[in-house]
């Protein structure tokens, strides 16, 4: 299948010719919006308000198109080649019609009965306005997250199977919630989901852009039905820059007010957030995670957040690592550092006063709209992490070192950011585990794997609590047909939530072959133990016996069952309505060059709050690729548009990414001081720490390094964006010692 995209971004389709294509060797089939009218839009994951049903996006534009790269018609051929090449002969006439780029633009009609601000979302509690009515000190900025994305290895890809005798359909490709979207697809199918199997395969990263639903997954699936034959569809990288979900764009006006010594009273921040042509499988969760992360790790006595949640003529947006917190973050701590300038107060002298203490734990926020979810942070020590931080970065010397070097000239800056991370939502996730008879343990999770090590850490988790090397245990994952449910891997689910399944269920199995070896070795099963695939007594000497020989033991009519099931085999379960809020602090120190704008990462440092890590060596990684990401959306990441909706960085050579030249090495620490509360193995997640605070931190250090105030206000910070400020402020911010 090869697609053929929009070459505009608003217009009514009057004419699309196929003929030419469809006479190309080798074309089975040319479908535009009429041939698959009866397909549902691309639906919402979770239930939404019935007024945004009018912005899902169709899986072929229908009389309309809304930006530049959204589906127009599929082309089915004999091979990839020919498939691109028919695509090419398929000709689009449209009548373009005016583009909106900007949300913060007053909004327009999104069709006869919309508008393009589909809702407006509030969260609030105490009394804002009597906060700064109060306020000794009033900060206000405007501030701006440059639109970016992941970027991972392998572009996006699916395979669609129709098995016609079982009245099957089967989808491959990458997906990190494979269980959730079976439900979705089967619900715009309209088939039941048992005839519908989702099977991830193994990808270079997911970072929120994987695994979601696109029009390309839904198209595979209706065309191997109709067609009797496998759809397989591969986008190229100018098709993934254009097409696969955008994320982070939001513009803010922020207010912060502080009383004399430092204390925050209120935070009041209105922001726009640019959502694209459609609103994809997220809904407008993105929005809601921005105003909830607003807060962050202090005591905020009273706030407010106003989303404005509106459309544009740009590809369509939604969650990348650490969605909405991000931003959030970079928000937070650029109006924190600015107001530590007006009051004489040190920036991390302002942070201490205002973190919140442990006997503040846990720690509540309940907001005042309707239906609005509490926040409640589970445990955590923030002072002491930071204190830590501090001290392992040698921050004291670090802020000499910049002393000494401005006085020669140097224009060096030091920036700090501290965050916290929800993870383990629930409500639950569960998992199945068994024992061979050659002593091997299968465990079936529908947990996905991303890249960020999930076999080797379900493995872990699930070895060390049955007794078994965790090398014994194969892990299956992401397969709709092993198992009926599961919560993939989105929003650091994966080892707090699925690992707290394999725990239980490996306690549970545990459980069934201390039971079983009891009989076998005439022992009460409390005395007995499991280690290295061996039950042996607690004390003293003794038979032993091993898994294998208990499972071939316990096979199907064996007399020892009684009326327990045979064989070495347990589900268990994990519920929770409590998430487990990781935490951490980044310092960056940079180097900026006045005559050209470019920005040098000497030294970068981030703390994280696992609770505890299962494989501190998987945790670092995660940390480290993390705050790469966040690097390449502080500095050089950006999708850009012309005033006609033309995407302007559509390969590699306009949108920049981070490499080895640009990331330092980073100093990861790994805290495990703070267990959380809320889950067995006290795991907080570590997927998103290394990027969270990576834009507020490289913000605060240039500003830092230039010496200025709140004029580091958008993201990212490019070179010839900040040569434009450097030149336009020389009269208000002279260089250090000229």
């Amino acid at each position: 299948m090869r697609i053929v995209r929009s070459p505009v971004a608003n217009g009514e389709i009057t004419k699309i010719d196929i003929t030419e294509a469809m006479a190309a060797p080798g074309v089975f089939a040319i479908w535009t919006g009429d041939d698959v009218r009866d397909v549902a839009p691309v639906d919402y994951r979770d239930p939404a308000p019935e007024a945004l049903a009018v912005y899902r996006q169709p899986v072929l534009a229908g009389k309309r198109v809304r930006y530049v790269g959204e589906p127009v018609a599929a082309v089915f051929a004999s091979s990839a080649y020919t498939a691109e090449d028919a695509a090419e002969l398929v000709q689009i006439e449209i009548d373009t019609l005016p583009v909106l780029i900007d949300a913060t633009r007053p909004p327009g009609a999104f069709d006869e009965k919309s508008s393009t601000e589909a809702t407006v979302l509030k969260q609030s509690y105490g009394n804002v306005d009597r906060a700064f009515a109060d306020a000794h000190t009033v900060v206000e900025l405007e501030l701006d997250i440059g639109r970016h994305s992941a970027i991972p290895m392998e572009t996006r890809g699916a395979i669609g199977v129709y098995d016609v005798g079982q009245d099957m359909l089967r989808l491959y490709g990458a997906a990190k919630i494979p269980h959730r979207n079976r439900v979705t697809l089967a619900r715009m199918l309209g088939r039941n989901p048992g005839s519908l199997h989702l099977h991830e395969l193994h990808v270079g990263g997911g970072f929120g852009v994987r695994g979601e639903l696109y029009p390309e997954d839904v198209l595979v699936l209706v065309a191997a039905m109709r067609l009797r034959r496998p759809i397989k569809w591969i986008e190229d990288r100018r098709e993934h820059l254009m097409a696969t979900n955008h994320s982070r764009q939001q513009h803010h006006r922020a207010r912060l007010a502080l009383d004399a010594d430092g204390h925050i009273l209120g935070l009041d921040d209105v922001f726009f957030h640019d959502q694209g042509a459609y609103i994809r499988t997220h809904g407008v969760n993105v929005a809601y995670m921005t105003m909830g992360s607003l807060p962050g790790p202090y005591r905020v006595p009273s706030y407010r957040g106003v989303a404005h949640f509106r459309l544009t003529n740009k590809t369509p947006a939604a969650t990348y690592r650490a969605p909405g917190a991000y931003e959030a973050s970079f928000v937070r701590e650029r109006l924190l550092d600015v107001a530590a300038r007006k009051l004489g107060i040190s920036r991390t002298e302002i942070r201490r006063r205002n973190l919140l203490q442990p006997e503040d734990m846990p720690h509540v926020r309940k907001f005042d709209q309707p239906g609005a979810e509490t926040t409640i942070l589970d445990s955590g020590n923030y002072p002491e992490l930071f204190q830590k931080t501090l001290k392992a970065a040698a921050y004291e010397n670090l802020r000499e070192e910049v002393a000494r070097r401005r006085t020669n000239g140097e224009s060096v800056g030091l920036g700090i950011s501290v965050f916290y991370d929800e993870s383990g939502r629930g409500p639950a996730d569960g998992a199945r585990a068994s024992i061979d008879t050659d002593g091997c343990v299968e465990l079936i999770t529908g947990g996905a794997s991303v890249g960020q090590g999930f076999e080797t850490v379900m493995a872990q988790i699930c070895g060390q609590a049955i007794g078994v090397d965790y090398k014994k245990v194969r892990v299956v994952h992401g397969q709709t047909d092993r198992i009926p449910y599961g919560i993939g891997a989105h929003a650091s689910r994966a080892t707090v939530l699925t690992g707290s399944a394999v725990h239980e269920t490996g306690l549970k199995l545990r459980e069934k072959i201390l039971s079983f070896a009891s009989d076998l070795l005439q022992a009460p099963a409390a005395d007995l133990d499991v280690k290295d695939g061996q039950v042996f007594a607690r004390k003293g000497a003794g038979a032993s016996i091993s898994l294998a020989e208990i499972a071939r033991r316990v096979a199907p009519g064996s007399p020892l069952l009684g009326d327990r099931d045979p064989g070495l085999i347990a589900e268990g379960w994990h519920k929770t309505d409590r998430m487990a809020f990781s935490y951490g602090v980044h310092i960056a120190m940079v180097n900026v060059d006045r005559e050209t704008g470019a920005v040098r990462i000497e030294k970068y440092i981030v703390a994280h709050e696992a609770g505890r890590a299962v494989n501190p060596m998987l945790v670092e990684g995660q940390i480290a690729g993390g705050c790469a990401q966040g690097i390449g959306g502080a500095l050089l990441e950006e999708f850009t548009y012309s005033e006609m909706g033309d995407p302007l960085s559509t390969t590699f050579a306009d949108y920049l990414l981070p490499t080895l030249h640009e990331v330092p090495d980073v100093q990861i620490i790994i805290s495990q001081d703070v267990p959380s509360p809320v889950n067995p193995l006290g795991m907080r997640g570590a997927g998103e720490g290394g990027i969270n605070g990576a834009g507020a931190a490289i913000a605060n250090a240039v500003e830092d390094a230039l010496q200025w105030d709140g004029v580091i206000t958008r993201l990212p910070i490019t070179p010839l964006r900040l040569k434009k400020q450097i030149d336009r402020s020389r009269e208000n911010y002279p260089r250090p010692g000229s």
